[in-house]
């Protein structure tokens, strides 16, 4: 842990994770770069799911990345830069490989991709707690982890293990996210608890955390990540367009009270093209 160095030009660094696929950790984590791109932050997101990178589909694009100077400069999509290895790797061809290869991987798209100046960068993490979390967590250091849970007790099984495992490589869990909430129905206006209720408050008041956010179960969100449009692009005065801006807000906020509270780093200016700068 002692050999972290940071990434020039990016001040925070947040992983969206779960210990559980398939409760949308991907669908949180480009929403919530585009959300925050949308409030005028410069924002990066990194795909680090090697196996089954989702980022490309999500986010419309299917082409190889340029290299200028020997570095892969990054795509723009809806004002975020991405990377994802899917824009290497294109097609069904399946990636097998082992954790030393998987942690290079890492650690080239946070070093050898030509970022530029990021107010947050967002780390798309695969499901589990194995080679991604853990070459993350020594490679840089990490501001922050969102955990993403549906209400059910079997995703929440999960991300109580994944909390564990961020607690053991010392990065503080900002918030929760519980995904597929609840429904509501078209025709009878009622809510339905589809995956149970409750999951999310009960993790944020175990561990002492903030719930960030419910997004409501629909399929909107479904066909905008099919298409290429997040929901907070294709319909943002929606009940989860509106969730996903909610949690951007919240994220901000917990962000800059743990900032606040950590220990005193050193100050770093750092300025880009448009004069603006920061401190990091």
């Amino acid at each position: 842990m002692s050999n972290k160095q940071s990434v020039p030009g990016i001040r925070t660094i947040l992983a969206v994770s779960s210990g559980k696929g398939g409760v949308g950790k991907s669908t949180v984590a480009v929403n919530l770069a585009v959300a925050l791109a949308q409030k005028g932050e410069r924002v990066g997101l990194l795909d680090t799911d090697m196996y089954g990178p989702n980022v490309p589909i999500m986010v419309g694009i299917n082409a190889e990345p340029s290299v200028r100077d020997q570095r892969l400069v990054p795509h723009e999509a809806y004002s975020v830069k991405v990377m994802s290895l899917g824009f290497l790797n294109r097609g069904d061809k399946p990636v097998v490989w082992r954790g030393p290869m998987l942690h290079t991987a890492i650690r080239q798209f946070l070093y050898d991709v030509d970022w530029g100046i990021l107010d947050y960068l967002i780390v798309d993490m695969p499901p589990g707690t194995g080679d991604a979390q853990l070459s993350l967590a020594q490679l840089v250091p990490v501001q922050g982890a969102i955990l993403v849970t549906t209400p059910q007790e079997v995703a929440m099984a999960d991300v109580r293990k994944a909390f564990n495992m961020f607690e053991q490589v010392h990065i503080p869990v900002i918030g929760i996210v519980e995904n597929m909430s609840y429904f509501i129905c078209s025709n009878c206006a009622e809510r339905h608890d589809i995956f149970g209720s409750g999951g999310g408050e009960e993790l944020s008041s175990r561990f002492r955390t903030r719930l960030l956010g419910q997004i409501p179960l629909s399929t909107d969100i479904r066909k905008g990540g099919d298409s290429g449009v997040p929901i907070v692009v294709g319909a943002p005065d929606s009940p989860q367009g509106i969730a996903f801006k909610e949690i951007a807000e919240g994220v901000v906020k917990q962000v800059a009270i743990d900032a606040m509270k950590g220990p005193g780093l050193p100050v770093l200016d750092m300025s880009d093209s448009r004069g603006d700068s920061f401190k990091v």
